[in-house]
């Protein structure tokens, strides 16, 4: 809608650029909705922009605009307020023409092409594959996937990856696990209590059961050399020291113990993920970055370039000439690389690969890492502006007034797949953004389980439904619909049918606003307003009247609301039910 008035507009500022009285054109041309209907259905505060310019006040500036606005079908009248803002009230037909434009473009009303076919590198999730993942993750999911639709709807070729942090500490404290349940399956006692920084959820029950299947008792001799766990004071040393005890024992056994776990819990990861209509385009493995040489090459080179220093048998970056607080290790005294060293050589890889847009969220928890990420890639002389970095907060569940554990060590969590069963993929995927992801978030599962006007993404979906039953109801009474071709709309007068069209003619602009902030909520909120607006009309407009016409466009109306309703859904991951 706001074409009609930018195109007059457009062409009025041209003439006075030809008189003399202007010198440009400006290239965009902004128009806000005003706050009272009284002011009109647009507005734009051009005049006030191009006044000190033409030399003259902004509300002389803003009457020479008006006089010179071409006459136009959609524009009713244009009015001046204040300092100088224009005012334009729109015809009927202004708001008709969007059902026109629904019918046209279909499954592709609202989208944009401002991404120009430029491929952007997406990482989401990332989740340890220590355990399943739980309800925090899932809103990293939900986020991921619903941004991924959204850039995907404005143009832009998408990669989704999953960055699998496959080696390092976590997984080794992982296998440990996994071999001291092996050991309790095989109906051995540990001579010391479970240790509390080992992973202890029954998920592991499973995965130790099918190690002792598939190797018997093989393993089970490496448990007469575990230390005496008690003796040591930390619980990081002991656990350091009963990993390198069992890397030592099985040897080549150690490697298969390793994958059981690792294995087993990424399948799940997939698995889940995939239930939940979150996928990827890619699986990267922290682990091929070190059997490729890749984290070697990339400190090598930072090493080369000058940016690295020895210091207490460490090798550190330099990352506070590049603006972090500190400088930060790359390679331990005892050779091992740290997870910042994997990073750096994921994102070289990144560039290497081609990618120019590359953006990553994050945990909350990771906001520590940006500031050192960013350093590396100026070090290496890589463009840190083309990485976008989004942090998520993990969301909260409760179930009643009672705040739900999300302990993934403790093993007391409710798991992603827990909650998509009880209340469904559609509803997790909505109230997962409901709020900016980078806001604390409750998750309140007993609202999500609602079948009421309370519960919002119900109410959605049952605007969506609404409009199908109508045409259902049509049929029973042998009332006539349109079908294919957009009946006539002029019958379209009354106000809230003018709004309802109003709300539709939004859609397009939420989409590219929600895209560019990178906020999928704005699309939820969105398709609140515009449910509501729909069940509003519904309740206080008879729609199948007999006068045929008249129906037809209400139908007409409608039927590009549910268009509507289900592009916002698919966008979100949502269903768009047609009975409920």
């Amino acid at each position: 809608m706001k074409a009609f008035i930018t195109s007059a507009l457009s062409v009025a500022l041209q003439q006075l650029v030809e008189s003399g009285a202007l010198s440009r054109v400006p290239e965009t041309l902004e128009l806000e909705r005003p706050k009272q209907a009284s002011h009109g259905d647009l507005a734009s505060n051009v005049a006030l922009l191009l006044a000190k310019e033409a030399r003259c006040k902004p509300r002389e500036l803003a009457e020479r605009i008006v006089a010179a606005m071409p006459a136009s079908p959609h524009i009713a009248r244009c009015e001046i307020a204040g300092p100088g803002f224009i005012n334009f009230f729109l015809r009927p037909e202004a708001f008709q023409e969007v059902v026109r434009l629904v019918y046209a473009q279909g499954e592709r009303f609202g989208a944009h092409d401002f991404g120009e076919g430029e491929t952007l590198h997406l990482e989401f999730v990332s989740a340890n594959p220590t355990g399943p993942l739980h309800v925090g993750h899932g809103r990293g999911a939900a986020y991921g996937a619903s941004l991924a639709n959204l850039l995907r709807f404005c143009g832009y070729r998408v990669f989704c990856e999953y960055y699998v942090n496959d080696a390092g500490r976590q997984m080794d404290i992982l296998a440990a696990s996994v071999y001291l349940r092996y050991l309790e399956n095989a109906g051995l006692d540990l001579p010391w209590p479970y240790p509390s920084n080992a992973y202890r959820g029954d998920y592991l029950l499973p995965i130790a059961a099918a190690l002792r299947r598939e190797f018997g008792d093989r393993l089970t001799p490496a448990a007469r050399n575990l230390p005496d766990l008690s003796r040591f004071e930390d619980a990081d040393a002991a656990m350091d020291a009963l990993i390198q005890q069992l890397k030592t024992d099985l040897g080549p056994d150690y490697a298969p113990l390793h994958r059981a776990g690792l294995d087993t819990i990424l399948a799940d990861i997939r698995e889940d993920l995939a239930e939940f209509g979150v996928h990827y385009d890619g699986w990267y493995s922290e682990r091929s970055l070190m059997d490729s040489g890749a984290i070697t090459r990339a400190v090598e080179s930072l090493t080369a370039a000058g940016h690295t220093y020895v210091q207490d048998g460490a090798l550190w970056f330099r990352s506070t000439d590049y603006g972090d607080d500190k400088d930060r290790v790359l390679r331990r005294e005892n050779g091992a690389y740290t997870y910042f060293a994997s990073d750096v050589a994921y994102h070289a890889d990144k560039f290497a690969r081609g990618f120019r847009q590359i953006v990553d969220m994050w945990g909350a928890d990771h906001h520590g890492y940006i500031a050192r990420v960013r350093a590396s890639l100026r070090a290496m002389d890589l463009d840190d502006a083309a990485l976008e970095i989004l942090l998520v907060q993990f969301a909260t569940l409760y179930r009643g007034a009672e705040k739900v554990s999300m302990s993934t060590r403790a093993g007391e969590f409710v798991t992603l797949r827990q909650l998509r069963a009880e209340v469904g993929n559609d509803a997790a995927r909505f109230f997962y953004v409901l709020r900016r992801a980078d806001q604390h978030l409750d998750f309140d599962l007993e609202l999500a389980k609602k079948h009421s006007e309370e519960n919002p993404v119900y109410y959605i979906q049952y605007a969506h439904a609404r409009v199908f039953s109508l045409f259902r109801q049509a049929e029973e009474q042998g009332l006539s619909t349109p079908q294919a071709e957009v009946p006539d709309l002029s019958p379209l007068q009354d106000g809230r049918e003018l709004a309802l069209a109003d709300l539709l003619w939004r859609f397009p602009e939420a989409v590219a606003t929600s895209a560019r902030a990178r906020e999928p909520h704005q699309i939820a909120f969105y398709l609140k307003e515009l449910a509501s607006a729909f069940h509003t009309y519904y309740n206080a407009t008879r729609i199948l009247v007999e006068e045929r016409d008249t129906r037809h466009a209400r139908l007409a109306l409608a039927r590009a609301v549910a268009r509507t309703i289900a592009n916002g859904l698919a966008l979100l991951g949502v269903s768009a039910p047609e009975r409920m």
